[in-house]
């Protein structure tokens, strides 16, 4: 496993037009957004700026390296992750759960933190309870047949 990032060494902000773009891109060639059938046209629409929602960009050494989308008010007026993607070179390092801190800390005093998963993303749903969320709800059939999307949830305070 290659060396985590040390958050220090991360600059998270929010995300420009050119970012966007990237984010779009880097969402439309990875998974789950493949198995999905999500081309670039609908990943580009699926970020698209709106009040109540943001976007933020990790750079490592100047590069981009991850996004987040989050709807700040998305589901039961807390905020709800959309979608979270880090470059191919850079998985493993940590940087997904640096951006997930990232966001924990700017939700504040949001309770929740919710977020769906698919259910052929395995990996996701061990990085996801790794970090506190647990399983809160199924929604069969939802994007695609056959493949459910898991609905999670993480408090974040009392």
């Amino acid at each position: 496993m290659p060396d985590a990032v040390p958050p220090e060494t991360l600059d998270i902000g929010p995300a420009s037009i050119h970012e966007r773009a990237w984010a779009a891109s880097l969402m439309a060639s990875s998974e789950p957004w493949r198995t999905l059938g999500r081309d670039l046209a609908a990943c580009t629409a699926s970020l698209a700026d709106g009040p109540g929602s943001e976007m933020l960009i990790a750079h490592s050494a100047g590069a981009a390296v991850g996004f987040l989308f989050v709807r700040l008010r998305g589901l039961a007026g807390s905020p709800y992750l959309a979608s979270i993607a880090v470059v191919p070179e850079a998985r493993g390092r940590r940087i997904g759960e640096h951006l997930i801190a990232h966001l924990e800390r700017a939700v504040h005093p949001a309770r929740h933190l919710f977020l769906c998963v698919s259910s052929f993303n395995t990996e996701a749903q061990r990085f996801y309870a790794r970090l506190g969320f647990k399983q809160v709800g199924e929604l069969p059939d939802y994007l695609i047949d056959g493949a459910s999307e898991l609905l999670l949830c993480k408090r974040l305070h009392a």
